[in-house]
């Protein structure tokens, strides 16, 4: 398979995958011989800086760890390629599958994300928390989302860079570049496959440490799509059960008490934030259309 060197750039994020990387990049470079290959070392402490560039790859190397989404960002900078692949360095993402993504692309989509099967996830409280954030995104956007932190995707660069200044340096930049997507009214195609086993001996995540970042997702998704989704039906909560306190309270005491009173004043307060928040995501894609 033929890629002109300046059309397509094929983005590694690594930390410490330096046995999985001698095996996946010569599958990548024979499959996309011509192809910008980078690997971007998020400051391992094993061989992955020099596994990558015996395999001819492009090395980019962090002193320290700065966060997947930190690697993606520096990969995303000094890519060549008008059209970007991202895939995990730890052998889920089969770079077999590239070419069904770079086909999304060619029909027009600006957008394409591999999206795992049920049997791909390494487990059953991932599962769940995907299936939590697919639904609250599904909802959000109007439009079904299949797998919203799949970082197995393929992009128009120059689309991508506009949304760099959004993009967190942890593990949560795919829930942001597809919510940005989904607001600023680009395509956005799920293409499934399925994940295999992780190749590495050990995830970076740690469940009690990523557990509460991971929750802030649920946030993310309200704040960058569309805050009064979130607000709105919170505040919503809030104001009936003031009304419903002062219900109590009148027919038993015959008065209103503070409790219901806090209660609306807060539902009042929580509608105020939202449309803040309605109108400064508003200016946040101001210009990612242009």
């Amino acid at each position: 398979m033929s890629e002109s060197t300046t059309s397509l750039s094929i983005i590694l994020p690594a930390r410490n995958e330096a046995p999985v990387l001698a095996d996946l990049l010569p599958r990548i470079r024979t499959l996309y011989p011509a192809a910008d290959v980078i690997v971007v070392d998020d400051g391992s402490t094993d061989l992955t800086a020099a596994t990558a560039t015996a395999a001819g790859a492009r090395l980019i190397r962090h002193p320290r760890s700065l966060g997947n989404g930190a690697a993606v960002k520096s990969g995303a900078r000094a890519a060549t390629g008008t059209r970007l692949v991202f895939l995990d360095a730890d052998g889920q993402h089969p770079p077999e599958e590239i070419a069904r993504l770079l086909a999304s692309l060619e029909q027009g989509y600006a957008m394409a994300v591999g999206a795992r099967g049920p049997g791909s996830q390494q487990n059953r409280l991932r599962a769940t928390a995907n299936l939590l954030y697919n639904w609250l995104a599904t909802w959000m956007v109007g439009q079904r989302v299949r797998d919203l932190t799949s970082g197995f995707r393929a992009v128009h660069a120059e689309t991508f860079r506009r949304f760099l200044y959004l993009l967190p340096n942890g593990f949560s930049y795919p829930t942001t570049i597809t919510m940005a997507f989904f607001r600023a009214g680009y395509p956005v195609d799920y293409v499934p496959f399925h994940a295999p086993s992780r190749q590495a001996n050990r995830s970076h995540l740690r469940p009690f440490r990523d557990g509460a970042k991971f929750f802030l997702i649920i946030f993310r998704i309200g704040v960058l799509y569309s805050p009064l989704k979130l607000f709105v039906p919170v505040s919503a909560v809030l104001f009936f059960l003031g009304c419903a306190r002062y219900t109590y309270t009148y027919l038993t005491s015959g008065i209103l008490t503070n409790m219901s009173v806090l209660l609306w004043i807060t539902a009042v307060i929580t509608f105020l934030i939202g449309l803040v928040s309605e109108q400064i995501t508003a200016l946040l894609y101001r210009d990612s259309s242009a």
